[in-house]
């Protein structure tokens, strides 16, 4: 071989190395199933629903209603455990593509609190809901927020099918869960759900319950030294620390 084609090789050989030193981390996951919210208050949120503007409002009732059930899916099911699963009523005077929000809110923060949006830990590769359907042709969306502010919209599917069924999406690899600079996780949050009522089904009296929201997610973090000081928590509390001495 000669002298120029061999420095070539190494040349390349050594670049491959630092590129699997720099980056090799990134082939490493360490995929597990977290639960975000089980629906019965136990994880600091409560939800409400909120809904365009053709839905049912009377003298007596205002449509939708929410509440919490004592039921869930039999699959799921942990023996002498109880089940709670978040209910959802709904009617609309007419038909049309009418929408209702479900979202989280602070658990302690009273009537008037806010929308509050769900961290998701680790980088999630999937979000799964368990949703009841009564075979009524609707649509679910799941809204996530990303570092930069961006929501996106991912279709969960329709609820054309009876009883409880397990919804997933899969995360698209386009939404940003990871930046060049430190600290590079940047996790995802949960914002609502929404459900779409197609101009064709009926929408006068109609129910939802949901049960056991969790996502498949890479939890793995690349270890380096200082790595303490690239957590935004530790690196608040130490500012603080300081600006009170």
């Amino acid at each position: 071989m000669k002298q120029g084609s061999y420095r070539t090789v190494c040349f390349i050989f050594l670049a491959f190395i630092a590129v699997v030193l720099a980056f090799g981390d990134e082939a490493i996951v360490n995929l597990q199933s977290r639960d975000l919210d089980l629906f019965d208050g136990s994880n600091g949120y409560t939800w409400r629903v909120e809904a365009s503007k053709f839905a049912t409002k009377t003298d007596a009732d205002t449509f939708p209603k929410i509440t919490q059930v004592g039921l869930g899916p039999t699959a799921i099911r942990v023996a002498d455990e109880e089940q709670t699963s978040l209910g959802i009523w709904g009617r609309f005077d007419r038909q049309g593509y009418n929408w209702i929000d479900v979202y989280p809110v602070a658990a302690d923060g009273g009537d008037d609190a806010g929308p509050a949006e769900i961290p998701i830990p680790g980088r999630v590769k999937e979000l799964d809901v368990w949703v009841w359907g009564s075979n009524l042709n609707y649509m679910l969306e799941v809204y996530v927020r990303d570092y930069t502010g961006i929501v996106h919209v991912l279709n969960m599917g329709s609820l054309a099918y009876e009883g409880w069924k397990d919804l997933r999406v899969a995360v698209p690899s386009y939404i940003p869960q990871i930046k060049r600079v430190l600290p590079r996780l940047t996790s995802l949050t949960l914002v609502k759900f929404r459900l779409w009522t197609p101009p064709a089904e009926q929408v006068n009296n109609f129910y939802v319950y949901f049960n056991h929201l969790k996502v498949l997610t890479d939890i793995f973090e690349h270890r380096y030294d200082g790595d303490e000081l690239a957590d935004p928590q530790r690196v608040q509390d130490l500012w603080a620390a300081s600006s009170n001495n």
